[in-house]
């Protein structure tokens, strides 16, 4: 029966190392998680969006890293190969991985007739699915690759199922949520809720308006750090149409529908000409803001959200 127990307890051990994220793959060659993204997008966008997934943008540092992601491409639709994080913007000539690895110390090779810096506008480095790299425009998009390296203190998902404490579950609705309190504007706060595996939060009943009431009150002001501390963005808009009086959650439902329609008094008001994204106050009530101004914001998750999406590979 000890023995027993002693085996049980390692592999749940073993197995609770080897979770990141689920829409992430464990490769044992790195001993880390990867994940493609197949959709094009600019380098900078590629970086931002895997640190906000807790990673970073993948590159070839070493010969384990370049066969992974090799095996990665290979699985995909990325016929032209993938970003890596190796760039020069900070300093024009001196490319460097995120991770601050020079170009001289990269495994991989160059491909004929790389690097030839066109126009003198490449300045970030891609992988070709030969394996091979070359320098190109950092404003063009390509797929990309995020990688988190396996740690001996690496957490294990929480009820939430990510591994970021932040989100706590409420059983009254069976979500969780996460405030976060630096300021970022509507499109940004979208971006960020995304890459967690959640979305802004929508409001669907006075219950759940308690429940934001609540964890804003546990962040004062002091602890804000944006221009308005007593505003957060939530997931509604107008859809881009401005000349309309309705306003929509992000899943596409009018404020009635969702179930939640309180305003706070005298708003929305488009106090600026401009304010088409939506917030709350501290009350939980309703209010329009202007959609590039940095304001905190929630997010909402679904404890298995992330398990909707799988990524290939190997294990």
């Amino acid at each position: 029966m000890y023995r027993l127990l002693v085996f049980v307890c390692c592999v749940f051990f073993i197995d609770a190392a080897r979770h990141f994220r689920s829409d992430y793959t464990y490769y044992n060659e790195v001993d880390g998680w990867m994940k493609l993204h197949q959709m094009p997008t600019t380098w900078d966008d590629a970086r931002q969006r895997c640190t906000l997934e807790g990673s970073v943008l993948a590159s070839p540092v070493n010969n384990e890293l370049l066969q992974a992601m090799k095996i990665v491409i290979g699985l995909s639709r990325a016929k032209r190969g993938v970003f890596t994080g190796v760039s020069d913007i900070f300093s024009k000539g001196d490319f460097f991985s995120v991770e601050g690895v020079p170009i001289d110390k990269i495994t991989a090779s160059w491909a004929p007739n790389e690097p030839d810096n066109t126009n003198d506008e490449e300045h970030c480095i891609a992988m070709l699915p030969n394996g091979t790299i070359a320098d190109v425009n950092c404003n063009e998009p390509y797929p990309y690759i995020c990688f988190k390296k396996n740690t001996p203190n690496m957490p294990t998902p929480y009820h939430c199922g990510t591994v970021d404490p932040a989100y706590k579950l409420d059983e009254r609705t069976h979500s969780c949520y996460k405030f976060h309190n630096i300021g970022r504007p509507w499109s940004g706060a979208f971006k960020t809720c995304v890459a967690e595996g959640g979305y802004l939060a929508i409001i669907n009943s006075e219950t759940e308006a308690q429940i934001l009431r609540e964890l804003f009150a546990q962040y004062p002001g002091h602890v804000v750090r944006a221009k308005h501390k007593d505003i957060a963005a939530i997931g509604f808009n107008k859809w881009n149409d401005i000349h309309s009086h309705s306003w929509l959650t992000i899943h596409g439902q009018s404020l009635d529908e969702a179930g939640y329609n309180i305003w706070e008094p005298n708003q929305p008001d488009n106090a600026t000409s401009g304010e088409y994204c939506g917030s709350v106050f501290r009350s939980a009530k309703l209010n329009d803001i202007w959609c590039k101004d940095p304001v905190p914001f929630f997010c909402e998750k679904l404890p298995g959200s992330l398990n909707e999406e799988q990524e290939q590979g190997s294990n």
